[in-house]
């Protein structure tokens, strides 16, 4: 059946299928009609989110296993409710014990049958790689490992064959070998034993930190314990699908969401093939709607999802940087870009931060791989040499403003980006490579695929995981699928962009990998129209907490935290302080994951724990700006609220949303829900009045989820665009009149309350 409206909820062991089945009722009675499952298939032992899957046979039994999943889906099929499940064709978890086919080819290398299932350069250009896997994961270079004792031939029992331990990870010696150790295994334990036996292994083991410029197998961005997989062979499609379309063939299912499509070889054909699968399993299935297919796809600011691929859209991203750019006052992006520059001393202007960080993750966590991109062009045109195609590509890639190309999709992004390369450095290798990616021949598919599957990490780890966190111009403008360099758009254009948008189209302003959670960013957003306000209380909290600022705290960071806390407070120490690390840590400026610096993060902690001591009086302070901002905030969150669910799309409410949402970036964003109080309010039925509490959000979704239920016919139809002035945004879609009241913060704290908008239904 076609989604009505999604909720989101993430799995693993400390929320399972049972606990999700206990809900059924209440989902029901919210007016949901799908459960969008997080992944479901076995993932590495105690995962949080179920990306790192090792066994895609199975439904993982920290979640209940298929008994367990079936008996969700029997008691939400009782309410009418179906399941979109989340699926990770991208990559697997590896390293450690647990991945048999990952160690099936360390153990067997090119000899396995799993060997194409990953993404591995078995031919690399280092001659000591060829036909090995280079296995990154020691905390030291391999010889110190082996001298330290770090190290050792064991028989694993678990495993069932001898094995090279070393802390939690296992790599299987070769079968050749098991003559020279069985009869005494621990002679073959000194060192010298043991780096002979290594050297003949099909893997080679390496220093963690030579991954970026070594490795010779494509993972997921720069995590070495997330392998890429080669989902285009027809052979890994089926094994990692199998479970997939055996629960869609039974029903169990009715839809996919698939993982950062962006990272597979050829999305388009890979769509197609999936969605050609699933209508042919529609045939077992007592219900005979179309398979609802969704992609996680980050658009740039001026690109559109390719319609040709066979899916009805994307997980909203898109949408959910449109909503709040319209919640911004672009009259004032200036002021804020000037007053960002002064306080910070770094770039007013996005884009410079933006090339900085491309320029850093290429040159850091992708050498290796660039490398091996640039051997790739260089064949198809040998008279270049291959260090030219290597600046070349990285001069590219600094300019691309787009995840990637598509081998027949002309890219606009692409375009800009050659000529903004070709300007700094003209040259023979800029042209090859705009000329074979514009029009591919099949021979050059290898050296285009190489180079996208490059480009969408890159864009990843440099943009969201990089600048987001050295740019803080306005907070509420960086996260998942935003265009921070732009900072507002206009009602027309917001209308316009809807209405283009598909009516399966996934509508999200809340997910498990936001930056901020959708009442935060709300809030910050009222900052853009009092920009006098703000500037005047941000300098007077410098100005009062200047005594306790450590030497090592930046004022960048610190004004980043001031709108950190603006935006999410009142909320405890802890989370805070697990902000603060995590945000400097991705910025890399300072400190990284990498290489932690502990004083600088401790002064930092320091500096938290020192202005949030109520014995100071910051918190004072900060709870009267609060207070006086809390009815704009408030107004713009049921505005928001409002367009997902009366907009065309399939409005997606993420888990403990339908109370306000003042989560920060991950693990944050996936704490517990107190379902208790959600279903408590639901059943005494929530005050609209109740915009402190909550109940005035939970009664704004039930309404028109409701509305959605009994009146399907208003959302079929299209988007008429209504007069208005400047502060309202006013359509009709059928039956349905909606006017929202748009950037009115300096009416709604003159009146101490949210302006209510207006939701006619003829």
């Amino acid at each position: 059946m076609t989604p009505r409206a999604t909720y989101r909820m993430q799995f693993h062991k400390g929320f399972t299928f049972s606990d999700a089945a206990a809900l059924a009722p209440y989902l029901a009675k919210l007016g949901i009609s799908h459960l969008y499952a997080s992944p479901i298939l076995t993932a590495r032992a105690g995962s949080t989110h179920g990306y790192d899957v090792v066994d895609h046979a199975r439904i993982n039994p920290e979640l209940g296993g298929e008994e367990g999943f079936r008996a969700l889906a029997a008691a939400l099929r009782e309410h009418e409710i179906g399941i979109v499940l989340d699926i990770v064709p991208n990559h697997m978890a590896v390293g450690g014990a647990d991945n048999p086919c990952w160690l099936d080819v360390l153990e067997k290398g090119r000899d396995s049958v799993f060997a194409n299932m990953f993404d591995i350069d078995w031919e690399p250009a280092q001659a000591n790689l060829r036909d090995k896997v280079l296995v990154p994961l020691l905390g030291t270079r391999p010889g110190q490992a082996v001298e330290a004792g770090d190290v050792a031939l064991i028989r694993d029992e678990a495993l069932g064959k001898y094995a090279f331990a070393y802390a939690d990870h296992r790599f299987p010696l070769r079968k050749e070998d098991y003559p020279e150790v069985d009869a005494d295994v621990a002679s073959a334990n000194t060192p010298e034993k043991l780096r002979e036996l290594l050297d003949k292994q099909n893997f080679r083991l390496a220093f963690w930190r030579d991954a970026g410029e070594r490795i010779n197998w494509r993972r997921f961005f720069d995590i070495t314990e997330l392998a890429a997989l080669r989902i285009e062979d027809d052979a890994v499609f089926e094994i990692v699908h199998a479970t997939v379309f055996r629960l869609y063939a039974e029903g169990l299912i009715d839809g996919v969401r698939i993982d950062h499509v962006d990272g597979l070889a050829d999305p388009k054909s890979y769509c197609l093939k999936l969605r050609a699968r699933l209508e042919v399993l529609n045939t077992q299935r007592e219900r005979k709607d179309a398979p609802y297919i969704l992609v996680e796809k980050i658009l740039a600011e001026d690109e559109r999802l390719p319609g040709d691929w066979g899916v009805d859209g994307t997980t909203g991203y898109d949408f959910m940087d449109q909503v709040s750019a319209l919640q911004h006052d672009g009259a004032n992006a200036d002021r804020f870009a000037a007053l960002w520059a002064d306080l910070s001393g770094r770039p007013a202007d996005f884009e410079c931060e933006e090339r900085e960080a491309r320029r850093e993750v290429l040159q850091n966590a992708f050498a290796g791989q660039l490398r091996a991109t640039a051997a790739a062009f260089h064949m198809l045109s040998p008279d270049i040499s291959q260090a030219e195609f290597e600046d070349a590509l990285a001069g590219l890639l600094e300019r691309f403003r787009a995840y990637r190309t598509y081998f027949d999709t002309p890219s606009p992004q692409f375009d800009a980006a050659c000529r903004l390369a070709k300007a700094e450095r003209p040259g023979a290798a800029l042209d090859a490579i705009a000329s074979i990616i514009r029009v591919p021949a099949d021979e050059a598919r290898d050296a285009v695929r190489r180079f996208n599957q490059l480009a969408a990490p890159v864009a990843a780890k440099a943009v969201e995981d990089t600048a987001f966190y050295r740019y803080g111009r306005l907070l509420s403008r960086n996260d998942v699928g935003f265009s921070p360099g732009s900072f507002s758009v206009s009602a027309r254009e917001f209308l316009d962009k809807a209405a283009q948008r598909g009516p399966r189209a996934m509508l999200a302003t809340a997910t498990h990998d936001h930056k901020r959670g959708e009442d935060v960013r709300a809030r910050l957003a009222v900052l853009s129209e009092v920009p006098d306000i703000w500037e005047a209380e941000v300098r007077a909290w410098f100005e009062l907490n200047a005594p306790l600022r450590p030497a090592g705290v930046k004022r960048g960071d610190e004004y980043q935290l001031y709108q950190t806390l603006a935006g999410s407070w009142p909320l405890d120490l802890e989370r805070v302080l697990a902000w603060r690390e995590k945000s400097l840590r991705e910025a890399k400026l300072e400190t990284s994951w990498f290489a932690p610096d502990e004083a600088f993060e401790h002064a930092n902690a320091s500096f938290v724990k020192a202005i949030l001591d109520p014995a100071h009086g910051f918190t004072r302070r900060l709870d009267a700006f609060i207070e006086t901002l809390a009815p704009a905030a408030i107004c713009n969150s049921l505005v928001q609220c409002t367009l997902r669910l009366t907009l065309p799309g399939v409005p997606d409410l993420y888990q403990g949303a339908e109370l306000w949402d003042f989560s920060l970036v991950d693990p944050d964003n996936r704490r517990p829900v107190d379902y208790a109080a959600r279903i408590a309010m639901l059943d005494a039925g929530p005050d609209p009045l109740d915009w402190r509490g909550g109940g005035a959000k939970l009664a704004l979704i039930h309404r028109l989820l409701a509305l959605r239920k009994d009146r399907p016919e208003i959302f079929e139809a299209p988007v008429e665009r209504l007069s208005s002035p400047d502060n309202v945004l006013a359509f009709r879609r059928g039956a349905l009149t909606v006017a929202v009241p748009l950037r009115c913060a300096r009416s709604c704290i003159a009146r101490g309350e949210p302006l209510t908008g207006e939701i006619v239904v003829s």
